[in-house]
């Protein structure tokens, strides 16, 4: 049973702003209760869970999101930029939030008096961070950021003992708390990698290494969705999770529950022969006679180009394909034998509880990630949030 989380205590959500680009045209649903659903499920495999919200909450509305999962066992927050993290606090969200991807010239003056905790991934950030410390006269919570084989964010670890020993210098200052040390994996999506072995190790040896510069950090932070599902070695004190809050296992392994359902009305509907084309270029044409239906919905709002005359919709009680390439604003899809009435809604993708097509269908379709789908929802879509529980 999915069950609609509470609001964490003391947390003031702002309603998302209504987004009015098309009328009563496409809708995007937010179901609070999938989140919840599923942060329950992740929480129960780690120590700690953060709840990462960035990117908008991977298109679902960050404030939502984290209301969602902090109501269902989330501790703290996380995001990319600051700006994201500031978005946060005028929301109301009072618990720690991490942000961990930021120049080396960043907001983190702002950060500081917001009390946003930051990810420190050389001693350039160290620097910047400790100097904002000073003119704020704020201590700066840090997380000490390692590379351990993706060659992205993060210390590399030659680098590691001088960074920790310049973190434990601006502890003694007075300018920093060392609270945490956090390292991503590159590989965990395939449970058993090799690549992730030689992560772990890198990653211990940090932990050592920051101990024995006088480092206390209360939290050692490795795993995301994937090896919070798959690999317990990887937890530590805390599981920083995100595709996972929003139904995506990217291990293939775990049933997780979507929580976004894009639908769309016909708009207009014709009869066509055999043969007819449709669409820029008539990359499709009508094999016999059949109908069309046309909805507003297209590659602005985020349906992937690469997905046309793959990919389907449910109407009327089936599955329709689309016809034809996908436009900006529109697309076409071939309803057979049965024509569709104008006004009738089509579901785009949702959980796939009534047939529908899910996000992970319209990935493969795309031939792309089920995390770029989400992410690339447009902002004219208009968004309403789904408020009562949902049964499994």
């Amino acid at each position: 049973m999915y069950c609609a989380a509470p609001i964490a205590p003391g947390v003031r959500v702002a309603e998302p702003p209504r987004r009015t680009g098309r009328g009563d045209g496409a809708e995007l649903t937010l179901d609070p209760s999938a989140i919840a659903a599923n942060t329950r499920f992740l929480a129960a495999r780690a120590t700690r869970l953060m709840a990462v919200v960035k990117a908008d909450g991977f298109g679902h509305g960050a404030a939502e999101a984290a209301a969602a999962a902090l109501g269902a066992g989330a501790t703290s927050l996380g995001v990319t930029s600051v700006e994201e993290a500031l978005v946060l606090r005028a929301a109301g969200f009072r618990v720690p939030i991490l942000s961990w991807l930021n120049p080396v010239d960043g907001a983190f003056e702002e950060a500081l008096r917001a009390h946003v905790s930051l990810a420190v991934p050389g001693c350039a950030h160290l620097t910047s961070v400790v100097r904002a410390a000073s003119r704020t006269r704020r201590t700066a919570r840090i997380h000490l950021q390692l590379d351990t084989g993706m060659g992205r964010d993060g210390a590399e670890p030659e680098a590691w003992p001088e960074l920790c020993r310049r973190a434990r210098q601006a502890e003694a200052d007075g300018l920093a708390e060392v609270v945490g040390v956090m390292s991503h994996l590159g590989c965990a999506e395939t449970p058993g990698d090799p690549c992730t072995d030689r992560a772990l190790d890198l990653f211990r040896t940090a932990v050592s290494t920051a101990a024995e510069a006088g480092l206390r950090p209360r939290r050692r932070h490795l795993a995301a969705t994937s090896a919070t599902l798959t690999d317990s070695r990887t937890r530590f004190d805390l599981a920083r999770v995100g595709a996972g809050l929003f139904g995506i296992d990217p291990t293939g392994t775990t049933r997780l529950r979507p929580a976004l359902t894009l639908t769309a009305p016909v708009v207009a509907v014709r009869a066509v022969p055999a043969g007819a084309g449709a669409g820029y270029g008539h990359s499709w044409s009508a094999e016999r006679r059949t109908h069309l239906a046309l909805l507003p919905v297209g590659y602005a709002d985020g349906l992937p180009r690469s997905a046309s005359a793959r990919a389907e919709v449910l109407l009327g009680g089936r599955r329709c394909r689309i016809a034809g390439r996908i436009s900006m604003d529109q697309v076409i899809v071939d309803t057979g034998d049965r024509p569709a009435v104008p006004g009738e809604t089509a579901t785009v993708f949702g959980p796939g509880d009534r047939g529908e097509p899910t996000v992970r269908e319209w990935a493969r379709w795309s031939g792309t990630l089920e995390h770029e789908i989400m992410t690339g929802l447009g902002a004219r879509l208009r968004r309403s949030v789904r408020r009562q529980a949902v049964a499994a």
